[in-house]
């Protein structure tokens, strides 16, 4: 899954997300989600979420 449907992200699922400042790289960062960030249904950037470990970022995968 591609991360740019909300109904498709929960807490406490496993995904990897790029952050603000990796987006020319695309580079990616793994963890757990603490908190949805985005309010609506779709984003076709992907759903920013934060992540347990504090970072925020989109998501780019659902592991």
């Amino acid at each position: 899954m591609d991360g740019q449907k909300r109904a498709d992200i929960r807490k406490g699922l496993d995904v990897k997300v790029v952050q603000k400042q990796d987006q020319r790289t695309g580079q990616l960062t793994r963890g757990v989600v603490k908190d949805i960030l985005t309010n609506s249904k779709t984003h076709p950037h992907g759903i920013k979420v934060r992540l347990e470990s504090g970072q925020v970022g989109r998501v780019k995968e659902i592991i």
